[in-house]
């Protein structure tokens, strides 16, 4: 008569352990063994990138040609890019920790992705609104439409916040012409305002006002000197209609906190950084540029938190020397290796399957284990 067996419920806590520890290894290869997957737009973000890395070297390069002092311990990536505590041409309070982040040319990266994001395609009229406050994302921005031959239409503030462009020798509006007059942009502002307080200076000395009105004038730029908030907000509006020649406008960038462009202290708070779709919830009745434009359907960019802007995409937090191109998630992204995780779940179930389900696993290791942990096989009579 033929025998049968059967085995005892208990599985060898040797094979178990074994399986455990090949699981937790098979785990720890799989994050260690990540791929880098490369992130779209790729080859326009580092065009983008370099022709920003290059605007940094032009700017940096004339502000030590007219003797202007890098400040060492404010810039400590020595880009010329971050300016002074306090000046005559300085409207606002600003933090120096987002100026010296905003100082990396992979932000030009970044407003290409914003840009295919929003859906504008190569010949789109884009608006753009920037003050001095962040010269170093300005760049970033004209170098990402350029890179896309984008039809950008700008306004200008000239004044600048505190670390910004503040120095009444070299303001942004001299940056701006010198970029110009090194080909490396290739339109520049439409017009500009002396910015701050009502879109007019209020606050500032006399003497920064008028050497904010003599860098304008330097520019050969139409100067917006409203009599009002609601007055520069309209005339912006209508300066932009105008130039752009009936063709629809497809986004609106803004640089910074200027009023004008992102509204008072409720306007600030309502649009996040980054890309805006939607009109964010009520803001009271403020009124701006980004708030009509938004509120017109137009994709509004919103540059402003730059230091929760870099975290997002993986550049560095106020880095001590320049960033170099193509650092940063923006570019690449980590992702599993779906091949080889896959292979270790069907290790870990097969190991599961054929040590403690099935009779083989038992028999190929009957004889190796203790009497305690699972023993012969006893025969069934």
């Amino acid at each position: 008569m033929k025998k049968m067996y059967w085995r005892p419920r208990r599985v060898s806590r040797t094979v178990l352990l074994l399986i455990s520890v090949a699981s937790v290894a098979g785990y720890a290869g799989v994050e260690s063994w990540k791929r880098k997957i490369q992130e779209p737009w790729h080859q326009e973000k580092l065009a983008a990138s370099r022709l920003a890395e290059s605007a940094f070297k032009v700017i940096r390069a004339e502000r030590l040609r007219r003797g202007l002092p890098i400040d060492a311990e404010a810039d400590p990536a020595g880009s010329g890019l971050v300016g002074s505590l306090m000046t005559p041409t300085t409207s606002n309070p600003g933090s120096l920790a987002s100026k010296q982040t905003s100082v990396n040319p992979n932000f030009a990266a970044v407003m290409v992705h914003f840009y295919k994001k929003a859906g504008v395609r190569e010949g789109d009229v884009v608006a753009i609104g920037y003050s001095g406050s962040f010269p170093a994302i300005n760049v970033a921005v004209l170098a990402a439409t350029e890179t896309l031959k984008l039809r950008p239409i700008i306004i200008a503030s000239a004044s600048s916040s505190q670390w910004g462009a503040n120095d009444p020798e070299l303001a942004w509006l001299d940056m701006e012409q010198l970029l110009f007059d090194n080909k490396l942009i290739s339109v520049r502002s439409v017009a500009a305002s002396l910015g701050g307080i009502e879109d007019r200076g209020l606050g500032m000395p006399r003497r920064g006002r008028t050497a904010l009105e003599q860098s304008i004038q330097r520019a050969n730029l139409p100067m917006i000197d409203p009599v009002s908030f609601d007055e520069s907000v309209i005339e912006r509006m209508r300066l932009y209609r105008e130039k752009a020649g009936g063709e629809p406008i497809m986004a609106y960038v803004n640089v910074g906190g200027g009023t004008i462009s992102v509204g008072k202290k409720a306007g600030k708070l309502s649009f996040k950084p980054g890309l805006n779709l939607e009109p964010p919830g009520p803001m009271g009745g403020q009124d701006s540029v980004m708030s009509r434009f938004v509120d017109e359907g137009v994709p509004v960019i919103h540059w402003i938190k730059i230091n929760e802007l870099a975290n997002r995409f993986g550049l560095a937090v106020q880095p001590r020397s320049l960033p170099s191109v193509g650092e940063g998630k923006i570019y690449f992204r980590e992702d599993y290796d779906r091949r080889i995780a896959a292979l270790l779940l069907f290790g870990i179930l097969a190991s599961l399957y054929l040590f403690v389900r099935s009779d083989l696993g038992f028999r190929m290791t009957r004889g190796a284990g203790k009497r305690g942990e699972g023993g012969h096989p006893e025969p069934m009579i």
